[in-house]
């Protein structure tokens, strides 16, 4: 089958794009409000952008909370959400009013960061704490802007539970993060880890 996006015919009974660019990983985003409270989300339009330096983005359908608290504050952690987490993950994803934390909707401990002020997920396995770099709302081939919003920071600390170390890397088959495959269905990347070696480089 083949369809333009401009007319999305796909004659499907949902819409197919988000389970096509999948399995994407869950950035579980803690935030602090310039009132005092606390915001946990996630979002599934999250990556790693850069290494050197060290960049990660969420992306924001919408002006919510996130957004707002990392505009103000220009600081946000990102939580690695876990299998044994999931529950808690999904009881975050809560609409709820602004100033209402999601930590203690979900049962969860809230731990300020070492060095930015925002909370993390302290039953987390790895957490990343970063500052705001650039928040961009990108536009559409027509030149209009889209209803996103990209927050881009750069890592400025990292924690890792020593409980998913194993010689000296983290063991995916033990941290089993999950992500979004489109729909409602979820993946465990825990459950079939394997290793491949990039191919040589050709000489000559």
């Amino acid at each position: 089958m083949f369809y333009t996006t401009d007319t999305n015919q796909h004659g499907l009974k949902h819409d197919p794009f988000k389970a096509i660019v999948a399995p994407r990983p869950i950035g579980w985003i803690g935030t602090k409000g310039r009132d005092g409270s606390l915001n946990l989300s996630p979002y599934s339009f999250f990556n790693i952008v850069s290494d050197q330096p060290k960049l990660v983005m969420f992306s924001s359908s919408g002006r919510k909370h996130s957004l707002k608290n990392a505009e103000e504050t220009g600081v946000f952690t990102a939580s690695l959400a876990s299998r044994h987490l999931a529950e808690q993950v999904n009881a975050s994803s809560a609409a709820v009013e602004y100033g209402v934390s999601e930590f203690e909707l979900s049962g969860l401990t809230a731990k300020m960061a070492v060095t930015v002020d925002a909370p993390f997920v302290a039953e987390a396995y790895t957490v990343l704490e970063c500052r705001v770099t650039e928040i961009i709302n990108p536009k559409g081939l027509d030149g209009e802007a889209s209803d996103s919003f990209m927050v881009l920071g750069e890592v400025t600390g990292i924690h890792i539970s020593e409980t998913i170390l194993r010689d000296g890397r983290i063991d995916m088959s033990l941290a089993k993060p999950i992500a979004r495959m489109g729909y409602m269905d979820y993946a465990d990347g825990g459950t079939d880890v394997f290793q491949m070696s990039r191919p040589a480089v050709a000489r000559g």
